[in-house]
């Protein structure tokens, strides 16, 4: 497929200008765009324990959520020696890394989508105020914790923080996955009985302590969702192409 035919398509669904407003780094971030895609790598982040697999599975292009560069190659590269030796050996195999991050979150099909649909809401919407936010019905009021359970398992995660001073009973939800923690405000004004995000910091717990509401807490890497997302919009454009995921990142020990 056409490199160029593939990004402008995919920009029309997750343009720049929404990555741009949240302040974020996306796009090419190093290497040069070949004319043609074959093979495409998926990955959350592109880092030193993925390049052992880029170096076997041997891609045309890595796509990556999160930025493989946050910032000017010249900031990062300064603060960050290790980052610009990983860039240099991508750049000494010409293979690129394009990352798609809030715009991907925020845009339709994407992120927030992807994990709203795994949690089987219905009527789902995005608030005006934060239109990376997902807002949707359960199809059947469930008990807070039953409700926690049941969306660690469709995240395919090992566990999950519940902070349970709000409604027992829960039916209406708010998400933003990975790190979107201070947006409980919101998924409350907007009558959700529970707000699901990550990275919450201890201020944010005990706001929702204090404000009697209910936080679902889990791991930033259910965005992970991202892959198989990503990858059957990718087949949609052309099923020739020869997509693999990688989910290299490993949750931290509970101990």
């Amino acid at each position: 497929m056409k490199t160029k035919i593939m990004l402008n398509k995919l920009a029309k669904r997750f343009p720049k200008w929404i990555a741009k407003m949240n302040h974020d780094h996306v796009g090419l971030m190093t290497g040069e765009l070949p004319e043609e895609v074959h093979k495409i790598l998926l990955c959350l982040d592109m880092d030193w324990e993925l390049l052992p697999q880029v170096k076997e599975i041997k891609p045309d292009m890595v796509i990556s959520h999160h930025p493989f560069i946050f910032g000017t190659k010249y900031q990062v590269f300064k603060r960050d020696l290790r980052k610009k030796e990983l860039s240099d050996i991508m750049d000494g195999m010409n293979i690129p890394v394009y990352s798609f991050h809030t715009n991907f979150d925020t845009g339709r099909g994407g992120m927030n989508d992807a994990l709203a649909e795994a949690l089987g809401l219905e009527n789902i919407y995005a608030p005006e105020k934060n239109p990376m936010m997902r807002i949707g019905e359960l199809k059947e009021a469930m008990d807070v914790e039953e409700f926690a359970k049941f969306a660690k398992q469709q995240f395919n995660v090992e566990y999950g923080l519940l902070v349970d001073y709000g409604p027992k009973k829960v039916k209406k939800v708010g998400i933003i996955g990975g790190g979107g923690s201070r947006s409980w405000v919101l998924a409350k004004l907007e009558g959700c009985d529970v707000y699901v995000s990550g990275d919450a910091p201890h201020y944010v717990r005990r706001d929702v302590v204090n404000e009697e509401y209910n936080y679902l807490d889990f791991p930033h890497e259910i965005e992970k969702i991202f892959m198989p997302t990503m990858k059957k919009i990718l087949l949609e454009m052309d099923p020739t192409l020869e997509i693999i995921c990688v989910d290299h990142e490993k949750l931290p020990k509970v101990i």
